[in-house]
């Protein structure tokens, strides 16, 4: 076994559907996330063709906490991790696998207006200054 590997992994994708949050009987919180990245080439005749792949990716602890709070369906994440492969048996005693991302770091990517959702105490209203400072160029 080669002791100086790495197993790192990088992704930055659309949610596909909201978090899936829980608590472990320990009380550890637990959220899953499903990834699409997208790739785009030519092919030999000049067509666009399109791949999206997606990516199980699972969060614990606070990390887990704050994703499962604050992202949604669609939104734009920057994903660090490694890969871990899990082994079970289901109901019919057939061995199955899968390989998921375990997630070390992540940051909600978007623009300013579509993080609003992430601070709920934010003041939403303008006020009259404010609508002023929108014209300085600055």
């Amino acid at each position: 076994m080669q002791k100086n590997s790495v197993n790192k992994v990088i992704i930055v994708g659309n949610l596909g559907q909201d978090p899936e949050g829980r608590f472990t009987p320990q009380g550890t919180a637990v959220t899953n996330l499903s990834v699409a990245t997208n790739e785009s080439w030519k092919n030999q005749n000049g067509e666009l063709q399109d791949r999206t792949e997606w990516h199980r990716v699972v969060m614990y602890g606070k990390m887990a906490e704050t994703a499962n709070e604050y992202m949604k369906k669609g939104q734009m994440v920057y994903v660090e991790g490694r890969l871990a492969t899990n082994e079970w048996e289901d109901q019919n005693k057939i061995k199955r696998r899968t390989t998921e991302i375990r997630c070390d770091n992540f940051t909600m990517l978007g623009r300013r207006s579509d993080s609003s959702q992430y601070n709920p105490g934010a003041n939403t209203k303008k006020t009259e200054d404010q609508d002023q400072d929108d014209d300085l160029p600055f």
